[in-house]
């Protein structure tokens, strides 16, 4: 494998082609014995803060292009590969966090729920979880992506009406795998509603035993993601990701 060196925030980063996608690992300077790592499912590079905290604590951060932010199947396979590759080749942990923001959230589930051999917890914040209310906006969503979605994934309306592959139609399965939940989520977001949304997954998850740690921002749109202080945050990945 050829890989383009240069340096993100001040550590060592390394592009290369994998599959014929984009792919990113981002190395620690001093990698913790385990070598943990995220997986920055998609917008790598935004909201950045919690991935440099995690850096400086010797954690890996990976991350491969999507074909289309709406994930069709073939991405969450195409994940799981990366995955054996970053495992076999850099001898990183074979099981890693995946990190979902927004769409990225809806990423994180699904590649949850079908290879959870590959997933130690996940952090995911205001995610995507009901198709209806984002990006269709059937309901509070004022952030109308459908077109957009339509012209990925070929499904409408009244094809998601009966739909059973919502990302939240696989909380039971993430609660069965006994995959621990870090939720971040504004109460005010416009584009990914909460209570159409991540508030479905915590209530399910409230009544589970699995570990689940949410932080809900008063007065918060869809941006900015991630904390003021990810110290709760990162202490819940440290505790349940490794």
């Amino acid at each position: 494998m050829e890989y383009t060196k240069s340096e993100w925030q001040g550590f060592e980063r390394l592009d290369f082609i994998f599959e014929g996608r984009d792919a990113i690992v981002v190395c620690p300077k001093e990698p913790n014995p385990a070598r943990n790592w995220l997986l920055k499912t998609e917008y790598f590079g935004a909201f950045p803060a919690f991935e440099i905290e995690m850096l400086q604590r010797g954690y890996h951060v990976a991350h491969i292009k999507s074909s289309t932010r709406w994930c069709p199947p073939a991405d969450t396979d195409t994940r799981a590969a990366f995955c054996d590759f970053l495992i076999r080749e850099l001898h990183l942990a074979p099981r890693c966090v995946p990190v979902g923001m927004s769409c990225g959230g809806m990423q994180a589930v699904y590649f949850a729920a079908k290879y959870p051999q590959y997933v130690s917890a996940l952090y995911l914040d205001a995610p995507v979880l009901n198709l209806l209310s984002c990006p269709c906006g059937v309901g509070a969503a004022k952030d109308i992506l459908y077109e957009e979605f339509v012209k990925a994934m070929g499904l409408t309306v009244s094809d998601l009406i009966n739909y059973r592959q919502h990302p939240i139609d696989f909380a039971d399965m993430l609660i069965q795998e006994h995959i621990p939940v870090a939720l971040v989520c504004g109460d005010s977001d416009c584009i990914v509603p909460y209570a159409e949304n991540g508030q479905v997954l915590a209530e399910k998850y409230r009544s589970s035993t699995v570990p689940f740690f949410e932080v809900l921002k008063p007065g918060c749109d869809h941006h900015p993601h991630g904390l003021e202080d990810n110290a709760p945050l990162i202490n819940f990945v440290e505790r349940y990701g490794r």
